[in-house]
């Protein structure tokens, strides 16, 4: 979904207005692409980590568990240099979604995000290895019929 470092730039533009969650940013990127793409927490909170040892955000502590992302002076002179390349990432975002709604692709995209919360609550337990054939075996299922609309 991203060149190399899109994803710092779309974060550090993301937080420059207000400082977020990480989920919070999970959610605004899947927002802005319809649905069509929500980037794992293992990809965003690993580059926030990034982020944050390069001075670019500081993590500030809530009174929850969730750290709150900011944008520092230095990220800020990082944004200002690579602006024309961060917006450049969301739009291509914004496109997805646009495309998503000119097919009217809603459905299909609430569909596989059913389809992915699904199969995290269910694989997310110790699963035995039968149990992951017949996932996949349903899941395949599903393919082929797909194939033959």
């Amino acid at each position: 979904m991203f060149e190399s470092g899109e994803l710092r730039l779309v974060l550090l533009l993301l937080t420059e207005s207000e400082p977020r969650h990480g989920y919070d940013l999970i959610r605004d990127i899947e927002t802005r692409t319809g649905g069509a793409y929500s980037p794992s927490p293992g990809i965003i909170y690993p580059t926030l980590t990034l982020l944050e040892d390069l001075g670019s955000v500081e993590a500030r502590q809530t009174e929850s568990a969730k750290k709150l992302y900011a944008i520092t002076d230095a990220g800020r002179a990082h944004l200002t240099e690579s602006r024309g390349d961060a917006e450049t990432a969301l739009a291509r975002l914004d496109k997805l979604r646009l495309s998503g709604e000119a097919l009217d692709a809603g459905p299909v995209f609430r569909a596989m995000n059913n389809l992915k919360a699904v199969l995290r609550q269910r694989l997310n337990a110790q699963s035995e290895k039968q149990l992951l054939f017949s996932v996949a075996d349903a899941i395949d299922e599903a393919a082929r019929k797909i194939e033959r609309l």
